[in-house]
């Protein structure tokens, strides 16, 4: 069992608040994703559930057991970081078993319990060899190999892919999704990379200044962002945001022209993905700009374009383009288009 459950958490350094009344169920077996720019808490609030940092307020449950005040030894969690933390003069074999050798485990479950992650981990190969032998997502495998063969209740990743290049990133994602699949055990992984978040989570807890911003799986935060930080932290390239008035059942653009509002109550910005727009000639759509960069990427071009008061935005097209940089174009909304109040708030 891996059920975790946070009750109104906080943390405060001296007069700072870090973490402000977080209430959070994750449920065993979750992959549950902790995403957010720096400063938002999300390291503080992974290291306060592995019992690294203390709890100013609140309880933390584990499996219904009140464990806010147990050392971490008694939490049974276990916690992978963003450096590898290996003892460089032991082989992968004895790195693995060594938290179960201290334990005074037997040699038959140590080896038993590091063979059975070794083969999960594909590190059979690499037993014998010490770190500075490894490449980096092989040393990142070990650490984390070292966390399976506790047998913990759930695990804790804290930017374990940050110290990775590009490939070994998504070598890395694969691997943990393929080991969450194998074990079936909670998991938290913390990470600022929104698209880590979105690949790898059952569900994602977006993080603000210490509060959470919005909970729920990838695709809810992508297609219903609760407040404008959501909607431009989640998506790659981000949404486009701009600046709108509402009368009745229609929007306008701030420098461009509008469309249809079906809203309860006024917004002043109008957000919409990049893939959700259109390209046309200049004088159709709900606004015109001019191309000002185009960035291909194989099978997509992203047209980076200044439409004036309302702002750059970024269109997303398949494939290549015969656009040129000057043109002039038109930018139609085909997509679900999304509208924020004064207050950042979901319309």
């Amino acid at each position: 069992m891996g059920a975790i459950a946070l009750r109104k958490i906080e943390k405060w350094f001296g007069d700072l608040q870090v973490i402000k009344g977080v209430d959070l169920d994750i449920s065993d077996g979750e992959f549950v994703v902790f995403v957010g720019p720096s400063g938002c808490g999300k390291s503080t609030l992974l290291r306060m559930i592995g019992g690294l940092e203390e709890i100013s307020r609140g309880q933390l449950l584990i499996d219904g057991k009140d464990v806010t005040s147990d050392p971490p030894s008694r939490r049974g969690l276990s916690m992978v970081f963003q450096s590898y933390a290996l003892y460089p003069h032991m082989s992968v074999r004895d790195n693995m078993g060594f938290s179960l050798k201290t334990a005074g485990a037997p040699k038959s479950v140590i080896d038993e319990k590091v063979s059975e992650a070794s083969r999960i981990l594909k590190l059979d190969d690499y037993l014998d060899r010490r770190p500075k032998a490894l490449s980096g997502g092989q040393r990142q495998r070990v650490a984390i190999g070292r966390s399976i063969v506790r047998d913990p209740t759930a695990f804790l990743f804290d930017e374990p892919l940050s110290n990775l290049d590009a490939a070994l990133r998504v070598e890395m994602r694969y691997e943990i999704a393929k080991l969450h699949q194998a074990l079936a055990s909670t998991m938290i992984y913390v990470t600022h990379d929104q698209v880590e978040a979105m690949t790898l989570a059952d569900r994602i807890v977006v993080l603000e200044f210490g509060t959470i911003a919005q909970a729920g799986t990838p695709r809810e935060l992508y297609e219903n962002p609760a407040n404008l930080f959501v909607a431009q932290f989640i998506g790659s390239p981000a949404m486009n945001v701009m600046a709108c008035t509402t009368d009745g059942a229609s929007y306008r653009l701030d420098g461009g022209r509008g469309g249809d509002f079906s809203g309860d109550r006024p917004a002043v910005k109008l957000g919409v993905r990049p893939e959700h727009i259109s390209l046309g000639d200049a004088g159709t759509g709900q606004l015109d700009g001019t191309v000002d960069v185009l960035e291909y990427l194989g099978a997509d071009t992203f047209v980076i374009i200044d439409a004036g008061s309302a702002g750059r935005l970024t269109v997303r097209l398949i494939g290549d383009s015969e656009l040129k940089p000057g043109s002039q174009v038109g930018l139609s909304f085909d997509g679900p288009v999304h509208f924020f109040d004064a207050d950042g708030r979901a319309i």
